[in-house]
């Protein structure tokens, strides 16, 4: 578990230091990503299928907000629906206007979501958006979820029906238009799993803020057993010929994932709970706290070694040479002999003493010691070299 932590902390540290690349990175890849999956799921217009194109409209979506990445493909779509079929784009124009005026008022942080969600479709693991959005988002995330769903139904059947809508035959224009609008609101498995998704996310987020230990695990597993209830409910009622292995491998999956996911979200230590019990003059106070599981990363020091230091260290020699301040005669008082005129000198003093402080001090470096002359003659023995 502790390498576990480990792992966690080096990439939380890496993604805080290289968040100004990392993200628009990230973000070039989910537009990529999303703009080829229209071009393969719809592809009608051949102009704007060329890869160069796409990887543009990417790389300007990658320093623009997220919102942006929404808009651009918005256009890819209607411009696709408009090659194979003005009433194909005139309904979904509609929609997108009626979802863009719902997400943008209720949850315009929750852009993300609205395009991983057809993604997620597409790797056939499309039960993870609730649960995950249930984990870190707010209740009004489901209108975002609600929004991805719809987008990926509504280019699946016009994928599906491309043949039927793309006659040319003017007199069936109120047919097509007809078919498209029951295509894709009359959609009893798009229905179905809206309510589910939907349902999935509400649970979760209720059950992940109860106190009790481990919520975010139970809420996790209650909210995958709803969602594939609820799904293989709605194929018995309605008859949608839904997988049913489908449903519980990617279920499985996802469940997986979001596990993954709480981990590096929250990542608690249940067994070091405590609880704190205070007032003041209003309220009483009754708090839980868990502790969060973290620990240091390990950090690796490298140290050079001179090759001159080595060598140096080997023969017992150092580069710099040890110096002992100068003293003075004055500091080991010694009495000579007055000279005529009746005065002291301090001359070069040799310390002859056999103390073991003054044979360390001997044996470690050799020292200079400078006497003071007293007197206006100058003295020519008063340097003595020890």
């Amino acid at each position: 578990m502790s390498s576990l932590l480990e792992i966690k902390e080096v990439v939380k540290r890496i993604y805080s230091k290289y968040d100004t690349y990392i993200a628009p990175v990230f973000k070039f890849l989910i537009a990529f990503i999303a703009f080829i999956c229209i071009k393969n799921q719809l592809g009608f217009m051949p102009r704007i299928n060329n890869v160069a194109i796409l990887l543009i409209a990417a790389l300007v979506c990658s320093f623009l907000p997220v919102g942006f990445m929404i808009f651009f493909a918005a256009v890819f779509i209607l411009l696709h629906c408009y090659a194979l079929a003005l009433e194909a784009a005139v309904v979904v124009f509609c929609l997108f206007l009626l979802m863009f005026l719902l997400f943008f008022r209720f949850t315009p942080k929750d852009a993300l979501c609205v395009i991983l969600t057809p993604i997620c479709f597409g790797l056939r693991i499309p039960y993870v958006v609730p649960l995950a959005m249930g984990l870190i988002g707010t209740p009004a995330s489901a209108i975002s979820v609600g929004c991805g769903t719809i987008v990926y139904y509504m280019l699946h059947f016009i994928s599906q029906n491309s043949t039927a809508l793309g006659a040319t035959d003017a007199g069936e224009a109120m047919a097509r238009l007809r078919m498209v609008i029951d295509g894709i609101l009359g959609n009893k498995e798009m229905l179905i799993t809206v309510v589910a998704f939907v349902f999935t996310l509400e649970l979760v987020y209720i059950i992940k803020r109860l106190s009790v230990d481990h919520s975010w695990t139970i809420a996790s597993i209650a909210g995958t057993i709803a969602d594939v209830m609820i799904l293989l409910l709605g194929d018995l009622m309605y008859d949608t010929n839904v997988s049913v292995i489908g449903i519980l491998l990617g279920s499985i999956v996802s469940l997986g994932i979001a596990l993954i996911i709480q981990f590096f979200v929250l990542g608690v230590d249940y067994s070091r709970t405590e609880k704190v019990q205070f007032e003041d003059d209003e309220y009483y106070y009754y708090v839980k706290a868990v502790p969060k599981m973290t620990v240091a990363a390990p950090e690796k020091t490298v140290k050079k070694i001179n090759s001159q230091m080595g060598r140096a260290a080997h023969t017992g020699h150092t580069g710099n040479v040890a110096t002992q301040p100068v003293r003075t005669g004055s500091e080991y008082p010694q009495q000579r002999r007055a000279s005529a005129g009746g005065t002291i000198r301090q001359g070069a003093v040799r310390n002859t003493a056999h103390s073991p402080e003054h044979r360390n001090v001997s044996r470690q470096a050799a020292s200079m010691t400078i006497g003071t002359q007293h007197g206006p003659q100058e003295n020519d023995d008063d340097f003595e070299e020890i």
